[in-house]
């Protein structure tokens, strides 16, 4: 069996190179100092509309490649026909898609939607769950959904990474992290803990409206004397 020359190291694993890569080049104080001025600047709330667990939940799952803008619209003519497990799951498939059809991926959000509820109802008494294991093992729930859904209706301080979290927190500098997973795992590590019940708002709402994909509005930009990008305009 052939050997390793001694002077070569071995690689270590992909999640360990990501691992090592989670800390970024910012300091702890100057991310401390970057989540105090966005806390300052930025009402921490979701822009989905909703007004129980269930409705929030939905209004989540029908997000996913989708504008928070088309989901409420399409919900506000959904939630008064299908507030509870038992309505939508007597709406049905088909009945649910006419009110979601306007929205990306309509058909496979509506079966999951429709299997979600009739799940809730046998397994959870027709009430969202508070659990996260309870909430990953419905029909169309990943980890970010279950995040949003514990973090704005039971207040917990969990950390929903979409894009524009995932975008933030590397151009800046606060992680390295190549995927939203290893970015959440290192946003939890270094946002102190009384800025966690509200960071994703805080990252969320900042990526959509200051630090954009494209054009990010550098020149007015509250923490642009931390920020770490080369390409300020």
């Amino acid at each position: 069996m052939p050997t390793e020359p001694r002077h070569a190291r071995p690689r270590p694993p992909a999640h360990a190179q990501g691992a090592a890569a989670f800390h970024g080049p910012l300091t702890a104080a100057a991310v401390s100092g970057i989540m105090a001025t966005l806390a300052k600047r930025i009402e921490p709330r979701t822009e989905l509309q909703y007004a129980t667990p269930f409705e929030l939940l939905v209004a989540v799952v029908l997000s996913a490649q989708a504008t928070d803008r088309s989901v409420n619209a399409a919900t506000r003519t959904l939630f008064p026909v299908a507030r509870t497990a038992e309505a939508m799951l007597r709406l049905g498939v088909d009945g649910l898609k006419e009110h979601i059809k306007s929205i990306g991926l309509f058909n496979t959000k509506a079966a999951n939607i429709i299997a979600l509820s009739r799940q809730l109802i046998e397994q959870h008494g027709g009430h969202v769950p508070a659990e996260r294991e309870n909430l990953e093992a419905l029909p169309g729930v990943g980890r970010k959904t279950a995040n949003v859904v514990l973090n704005v209706a039971f207040g917990q301080p969990t950390l929903a990474v979409d894009t524009h979290v995932h975008r933030v927190a590397n151009r800046t500098g606060m992680v390295r992290a190549a995927t939203v997973e290893q970015t959440e795992q290192a946003l939890l590590e270094r946002i102190p803990k009384r800025f966690l019940m509200h960071a994703h708002h805080y990252l969320i709402l900042h990526g959509r409206y200051c630090c954009t994909a494209r054009a990010p509005a550098c020149a007015t930009c509250p923490i642009r004397g931390q920020c770490l990008f080369p390409d300020k305009r």
